[in-house]
């Protein structure tokens, strides 16, 4: 299975090591995974989606590598501050896009950086949330139950988490027996109101019995009912998979880690839900709604007989 992927650069001069890793972080790469041995130093420059683009036809940057960032005049203005050889000056791209090109050191070759048009194609305002877990506060539930997928669903998870920028301090993990409870102990984080989002994992296989679909339905119910009400996102990562091959291929082989796309969903509906206001959740309308509708006093009949 296929973990990562970098474009290597391995420079001669310590001169040419710096300043390369000076010119991506202008653009705007986080520093990652970084060692020193007896043989080599070396750090990892991040970014939060990379692989590779095949493209032909017209219209493509003539370029080694290709950046793109949220806005590419505010990173064209700080590339110009640290005087950075500008290769080609920015300008519009027929394909809706704001594109300069840069000539990075070390003989590495020619950059180009990009931002789409916020008008191109006039597209209506969407709102979404963002991949940075800086300063949210996550649970975590974890079922015990299939221990051999569910801690590797977890160790995902975390990556994920870690790999948004969360600290380990605001991360609460909360281990059930099984699938079964998960939802019960989601709602009592997201209620207890020291979460900004619950992650769900667990791990269902079929049976020669319908223990299977009762306890799946029963799981994704509660979750969805739990989140509705309380107004937590939580991200369901629990697997429902014919076989063990199928769950282990969840679990970090072919078919990636669910644990890990769990987490980032989290992440994004947590900051989703910052960006758009803290809405009540059902169950604090319904608590509200009564209250404004309270039954009237009973009057009591005196000695007399008579109402008062």
């Amino acid at each position: 299975m296929l973990k990562s992927f970098h474009k290597l650069l391995v420079p001669k001069r310590e001169q040419d090591y710096k300043a390369l890793v000076e010119f991506f972080e202008v653009l705007g790469l986080a520093r990652g995974e970084s060692w020193t041995g007896r043989r080599s130093r070396g750090v990892k420059l991040e970014a939060p989606e990379a692989g590779i683009e095949i493209g032909m036809g017209e219209g493509f940057p003539d370029a080694d590598l290709v950046i793109e960032v949220s806005s590419a005049d505010e990173v064209y203005e700080a590339a110009r501050k640290r005087g950075l050889k500008v290769a080609e000056d920015i300008a519009d791209a027929d394909w809706g896009a704001r594109i300069f090109s840069l000539q990075a050191p070390a003989g590495v070759g020619r950059v180009s950086v990009f931002s789409y048009n916020e008008n191109w194609r006039q597209q209506p305002a969407a709102g979404e949330g963002h991949l940075n877990a800086s300063g949210l506060r996550v649970g975590l539930v974890v079922a015990r139950f299939n221990s051999f997928i569910t801690e590797r669903l977890l160790a995902g998870a975390l990556d994920g988490l870690r790999r948004c920028g969360a600290r380990d301090r605001d991360l609460k993990v909360v281990r059930v027996p099984g699938s079964f409870e998960i939802p019960s102990a989601a709602r009592a984080l997201a209620q207890s109101g020291a979460v900004d989002a619950v992650i769900c994992l667990g791990c269902l296989l079929r049976g020669e019995t319908l223990h299977y679909e009762v306890i799946a339905n029963e799981v994704t119910r509660g979750v969805g009912q739990s989140a509705q009400e309380t107004g937590v996102p939580h991200a369901f990562g629990v697997l429902t998979c014919d076989t063990l091959e199928q769950a282990i291929d969840r679990a970090g082989l072919k078919s990636g880690n669910k644990g890990f796309e769990a987490a980032l969903s989290a992440v994004e509906m947590a900051n989703l839900r910052k960006a758009g206001g803290r809405q009540p959740s059902a169950a604090g309308q319904r608590a509200s709604a009564g209250g404004k509708h309270r039954r009237p006093k009973q009057r009591v009949a005196g000695r007399s007989g008579r109402k008062k």
